[in-house]
C-alpha cells in the first residue's frame, strides 16, 4: 500500500495530491492513508502536508527499497518479489532460506547492510551501510545442473551492461572479478541447491561498491577494492544502478533459459581483461599456486589455460595477473 501511495504521490509531478483522493484510490480511510504517510517520513521519504491541499512528495531517499526499486522496472521475472532489509547478516543466507520456502524464481533479497557478507574463497566482505548494493538473486531454472555454474560468469556479464548503462567501462578478471585499476568494485557468490537431473534453486550473492572513498576502505583494502563513484568521479544513484542490474540481469537470465549460454560467454569475452596475460593461478581445495598463461574459456566457463606442462582447465579458484 505504501508502494502505491508512495506512485500516486509521483504522478502528481510536485504537485499537491489530496488525501481524499488517495484514500479513494486505495479504498481506504484518510487516517489510514495519514498513518501510511508517516511510516514513509520515518523511512526518510521528504512529504509535506497541507490541510486544504493534501500531500506532495519533495524527496525520495536513497534507500533500495521496494516501493523504488520497482517503480518502472522493465523487468519479466528479476525483482517482481523482493525481500528488503536495512540490516541482516548474509542475503543469501535469507534467499536460500526463502528459496527452500517456495519462493518464485527471481525473487531479489536486498540490504542496506551486511554484517557477515562473505565472498569467493571465504574471503569477507566489506560493506558500510547505505554505501554499496548488498543483494541475492533466487534463480529456478529449468535447465539441467552441469549449466549452474555458468550462472556466475552470466551474473557478471549483467553487471558489466548495466556498468556501460553508466558510461563506466567494466573490467572482468577471470571468473567473476569486475575491477577498476586492478582494485575489486563487485563481488559475486554463487550457491546452488540440485538434485542430480534438477536445480532446486541457485542463489546469486552480488555485492557492489558503490559510494564509499577510497579513504573509507579499511587500510588493507584500499590498494584491493575500488567503487563506482571512484571509477565515475561523482556519486552514483543506487537506485538507479540496481534497477539498471535488475533489467540488465533479467534479460539475460531469459536468453540464458532460452538460448543456452554460448552469446553470454562471448559477451564475457569481451570484457574480460584476463585472457591473452600471465597469470598465478590459486585452484580452489588448496592445492599449490601455478604460474600459467590464461587463453580461454570453454563452453562450461573454466578458464584454459597453458603451462610449462601443456594445456589444462581450471574449473575453480582464483587468478591474479602477472603481465
Amino acid at each position: 500500500m505504501r508502494k502505491t501511495i508512495v506512485d500516486f504521490l509521483k504522478s502528481g509531478k510536485d504537485k499537491f495530491v489530496s488525501g481524499e483522493e488517495i484514500a479513494k484510490k486505495l479504498g481506504v480511510s484518510r487516517a489510514a492513508v495519514w498513518k501510511h504517510i508517516q511510516e514513509l517520513r520515518k523511512t526518510g521519504y521528504k512529504i509535506s502536508s497541507s490541510e486544504h491541499n493534501g500531500y506532495q512528495l519533495q524527496e525520495v531517499p536513497d534507500l533500495l527499497m521496494p516501493a523504488e526499486i520497482q517503480t518502472e522496472l522493465k523487468t519479466e521475472i528479476i525483482g517482481k518479489n523482493i525481500s528488503y532489509h536495512i540490516t541482516t547478516d548474509s542475503t543469501n543466507r535469507i534467499a536460500k532460506e526463502l528459496a527452500g520456502d517456495g519462493a518464485a524464481d527471481g525473487t531479489v533479497v536486498i540490504s542496506e547492510e551486511q554484517t557477515g557478507g562473505k565472498g569467493r574463497l571465504g574471503r569477507s566482505f566489506f560493506s558500510p551501510k547505505y554505501k554499496s548494493i548488498l543483494m541475492s538473486i533466487i534463480l529456478k531454472p529449468k535447465f539441467l545442473p552441469h549449466d549452474a555454474p555458468k550462472c556466475t560468469l552470466m551474473t557478471a556479464v549483467a553487471v558489466a551492461n548495466a556498468m556501460i548503462r553508466f558510461n563506466l567501462k567494466p573490467a572482468i578478471k577471470w571468473p567473476n572479478d569486475l575491477l577498476f585499476n586492478g582494485r575489486k568494485i563487485v563481488g559475486i557468490l554463487t550457491e546452488i541447491s540440485a538434485e542430480m537431473s534438477r536445480i532446486n534453486y541457485i542463489v546469486i550473492g552480488i555485492g557492489i561498491n558503490v559510494n564509499i572513498d577510497r579513504e573509507e576502505f579499511p587500510d588493507d583494502l584500499q590498494d584491493i577494492a575500488a567503487s563506482l563513484s571512484e571509477m565515475k568521479g561523482e556519486t552514483v544513484s543506487r537506485i538507479d544502478f540496481l534497477k539498471a542490474l535488475l533489467e540488465e540481469f533479467d534479460k539475460i537470465y531469459i536468453e540464458a533459459c532460452h538460448n543456452g549460454f554460448d552469446n553470454i560467454l562471448n559477451q564475457w569475452r569481451k570484457y574480460n581483461i584476463t585472457l591473452g596475460k600471465k597469470i598465478r593461478v590459486l585452484p580452489a581445495g588448496g592445492d599449490e599456486e601455478f604460474a600459467a598463461v590464461a587463453e580461454d574459456i570453454d563452453s562450461e566457463g573454466a578458464l584454459i589455460v597453458r603451462t610449462e606442462k601443456g594445456r589444462e582447465k581450471v574449473y575453480a579458484g582464483d587468478v591474479s595477473i602477472r603481465g
